[in-house]
């Protein structure tokens, strides 16, 4: 037996070795990378429930205003109870 360099074999399951981390090591950073998007996405998607909102002042001013117009509400009042709403 030859002990001053590897022999085929030797070097056929270092080089699978070091193939093998190199694979595992470029999957953790996909799935590092992936996750990393699909936080940025969730963030990017969180804003929408906010924008939900809207509607909802909205129609409660509407509302005020056909108060309004039926003389329901005074024009003060209805000034009064819009910035409220609007937070002025």
């Amino acid at each position: 037996m030859r002990r001053g360099r590897p022999g085929l074999v030797g070097v056929a399951a270092r080089t699978a070795v070091v193939a093998g981390t190199a694979t595992a090591a470029s999957g953790r950073v996909a799935r590092r990378q992936q996750n990393k998007y699909a936080a940025e996405q969730a963030a990017a998607a969180a804003p929408a429930p906010a924008a939900a909102a809207e509607p909802e002042y909205m129609a409660e001013l509407e509302q005020l205003a056909q108060l309004r117009d039926q003389g329901i509400v005074s024009p003060e009042e209805f000034e009064a109870k819009k910035k409220q709403i609007l937070g002025l």
